[in-house]
């Protein structure tokens, strides 16, 4: 009997040139929603006591190469990516929008939604941006 190789596990990671510019778009992204530093924390799914991580990512530090992170940074950047689009004559309503009470979330906002579900709450937020745009 032969043995099968099985397929090596897929390793999802970047760069660090990669993961330092994501870093910079994410901090930027903040300033723009005017986020204080507990929902940053929240949002990127770091510990409610770890300002040093933030701190780092303003001063040019890449993201970490961890999964969630990056999966929590490209699903963010996706979101902005929808606003934009839903909102182009209106970037101030594209920035106020995650922060705004919306019946689609029984009147929380955006990152109430995201700050109580996590990743979860985060991928419906952006689900249901897809859905607005007709994706």
């Amino acid at each position: 009997m032969s043995a099968t190789a099985e397929p090596a596990p897929v390793r999802w990671t970047a760069s660090e040139e990669e993961r330092r510019a994501l870093a910079r778009m994410l901090m930027q992204l903040f300033e723009h929603w005017q986020l204080d530093t507990a929902d940053q924390l929240s949002l990127l799914g770091l510990a409610p006591d770890n300002r040093a991580a933030l701190t780092r990512y303003r001063n040019g530090s890449p993201l970490a190469n961890q999964r969630d992170l990056l999966d929590r940074a490209a699903t963010l950047l996706g979101i902005h990516k929808n606003l934009r689009l839903l909102f182009p004559n209106d970037r101030d309503l594209a920035y106020r929008w995650i922060s705004t009470r919306n019946r689609a979330f029984d009147q929380r906002t955006p990152v109430e939604v995201i700050r109580e579900w996590g990743f979860a709450g985060m991928l419906m937020v952006r689900a249901y941006l897809d859905r607005a745009r007709g994706r």
